[in-house]
């Protein structure tokens, strides 16, 4: 069978297709990153590396759109504490070792290392207080007896116990005032005088009691103040809600906890470090 034959085409080196360039062309092929020998060879490393340079590219370019166009302002270094109170207070501690000068950057140095100081040693007391507060419940355990609920019923029996008393001192009182005797006693006297003493505190207290109950009355019945922040006062909020009475509770904005920091904690902060635990600024809020 006969066979076609592929007419052979002669490479062109890149010799002659460099000759061939116009010395415009040749400037432009330099200035676009270098001659075709270099850009073969790199293509030739890429491409053995498993590497797309084009994706690179665009990859670099897509990470650093962000940061074109930023612009960054510097702001001067402010000082945490007084220069010239801090100065003045250095030289001072500063003449015991023989030191009588100090530059600027000295100061600003201390006033920053004081501030980073307090902002560690606040973190920690935070820190501390907040574990103060929490309650760890294990499950392990069961309660065996409420000292509170066992003192509530003890105050219980207390105002029974003193109530039934006052009952009974109370109709001693009224039959000493209805007694009719004809020769009565300095003690049956007393008693009457009680009894009328605790006849008009009865009166005095139930016509205190009517005089709020018409007061009151003529009030009216308390509104309820209207809260601003629910969605039914809202314009946009003026359908009923969807999720029924979870949706009203779960509206409400959540209460931020505040975590009260006291002297004790900040004791306890100082004891338990090592350049701290034996200053005489410990000893003295022992002392307080």
């Amino acid at each position: 069978l006969p066979v076609p034959l592929r007419p052979e085409v002669q490479p062109v080196s890149k010799q002659v297709f460099a000759a061939a360039l116009t010395p415009a062309q040749k400037n432009k092929l330099k200035e676009a990153g270098g001659t075709f020998k270099d850009d073969e060879d790199i293509n030739d490393v890429a491409s053995m590396a498993g590497v797309n340079l084009s994706e690179e590219s665009a990859n670099i370019l897509a990470t650093n759109s962000g940061l074109v166009g930023a612009v960054t302002h510097s702001c001067k270094d402010e000082a945490f504490l007084s220069s010239t109170m801090l100065q003045r207070r250095m030289l001072e501690i500063g003449k015991r070792y023989g030191v009588t000068e100090l530059g600027v950057d000295v100061v600003n140095y201390v006033s920053h290392a004081t501030q980073q100081r307090l902002q560690n040693l606040l973190e920690k007391v935070s820190e501390v207080a907040q574990q103060r507060n929490i309650t760890f419940k294990d499950d392990n355990y069961e309660q065996s007896s409420d000292v509170r609920v066992q003192l509530k019923f003890f105050e219980q029996l207390d105002q029974l116990e003193k109530q039934r008393k006052e009952e009974q001192e109370r109709e001693i009182l009224l039959k000493a005032a209805k007694s009719r005797a004809r020769q009565e006693d300095p003690e049956q006297l007393r008693l009457k005088q009680k009894a009328k003493e605790m006849q008009q505190q009865e009166l005095a207290q139930m016509r205190q009691r009517e005089a709020n109950l018409t007061a009151l009355a003529a009030i009216g019945p308390r509104k309820k103040r209207k809260n601003l922040d629910s969605p039914s006062s809202s314009g946009s909020g003026t359908g009923p809600s969807l999720s029924g009475g979870s949706g009203s509770s779960g509206s409400r904005p959540t209460r931020q906890r505040i975590t009260r920091v006291n002297l004790r904690d900040l004791l306890f902060c100082l004891e338990n470090e090592r350049f701290t635990s034996r200053s005489h600024f410990l000893y003295k809020g022992f002392l307080k």
